[in-house]
């Protein structure tokens, strides 16, 4: 398809990074924003990373989806908790048998799209990046940034490797961005949940870093004994996560700097949290399997409690 034109639905410190490193790499990049809209259209963006700082001084920028070209691909950035925006701001900007590609956290996103639009290919994707926004169009890449991309097809379905992912995990990797490619889209989003679920509900229930749940005996084992029943959900829809996985996850998150999960600062900024696509879809989609998963449905209902107060 030549050179394919790019629409970013929700510039934030991840959006914003993604679409200013394929702008950077010399992609047509259009941008959506909302109270950043002027600043941004005025002067740009400004990427600190630690792979290199660079500047944006022009780009495209809009506040109205409407006024949006169609795009080949739209990447959709926003929190899971503004999806409910998506049935206005999706069919403006998408080409027919375009690609909408999710980088949100949390279970079934896809199949919520693909009730939004439905003559477009579906590409979920899992980041595994550390990034803030630390002020208007200014965005501060702090660790890691890699993506999994996996196809999404009916029922998660395993979709294999498509042509459609190999295009755009080129223009990614052309960008600077790390990729990796699944054949099966609901094994990796379980497998992100199992580092997920616990450690970003934790942080908000207990105000601790990871470093701090880690360095404890006994959240260190509530933290595993949540992965297990991460992968107690999973196997619920026939996908099988290793034990060595979870050690893996462990381990990982002990070497990792002290971290605050996107949740807590969620939380602390007083914004509303992403409980429902992270853990209530887990937990539904493990209830349809008559699989009831105790702990996680114990940390739901905390987080349910703390974010509902957090709005008054």
């Amino acid at each position: 398809m030549g050179d394919r034109k790019y629409a970013i639905i929700g510039t934030g410190a991840l959006g914003g990074f993604y679409g200013a490193k394929l702008q950077k790499a010399g992609l047509d990049v259009h941008f959506l924003l909302k109270s950043d809209y002027e600043h941004v259209n005025q002067r740009g963006l400004i990427i600190e990373s630690k792979d290199g700082d660079f500047t944006l001084p022009q780009v495209n920028a809009y506040n109205n989806a409407d006024k949006m070209p169609q795009c080949d691909v739209v990447i959709v950035a926003l929190k899971t908790t503004q999806n409910y925006l998506l049935p206005k701001l999706l069919p403006p900007v998408i080409k027919n048998n375009g690609v909408v590609l999710v980088l949100q956290n949390g279970l079934d996103i896809e199949l919520e799209i693909s009730q939004i639009v439905s003559n477009v290919n579906i590409i979920g994707g899992l980041c595994f990046l550390c990034s803030n926004k630390v002020g208007q169009g200014h965005i501060r890449h702090v660790d890691y940034g890699q993506i999994v991309l996996g196809e999404y097809s009916h029922n998660y379905e395993s979709a294999g490797i498509t042509n459609r992912m190999q295009q755009i995990a080129n223009d990614f990797q052309n960008a600077g961005i790390a990729i990796e490619l699944t054949e099966d889209l609901l094994l990796a989003r379980w497998q992100k949940l199992v580092w997920n679920i616990p450690y970003n509900g934790l942080s908000v229930v207990l105000n601790a870093r990871t470093d701090e749940l880690m360095a404890d005996p006994y959240t260190r084992q509530l933290v595993e004994q949540l992965m297990y029943e991460v992968a107690a959900g999973a196997k619920s829809t026939g996908r099988i996560i290793a034990d060595s996985f979870i050690q893996k996850m462990l381990d990982y998150t002990v070497k990792m700097k002290p971290y605050r999960t996107s949740m807590k600062i969620d939380y602390d900024e007083q914004r509303p949290l992403e409980v429902e696509a992270i853990i209530g879809n887990s937990l539904r989609k493990a209830q349809t399997a008559d699989v009831f998963l105790p702990q996680i449905n114990c940390l739901y209902n905390q987080l349910k409690f703390l974010d509902a107060r957090n709005k008054c």
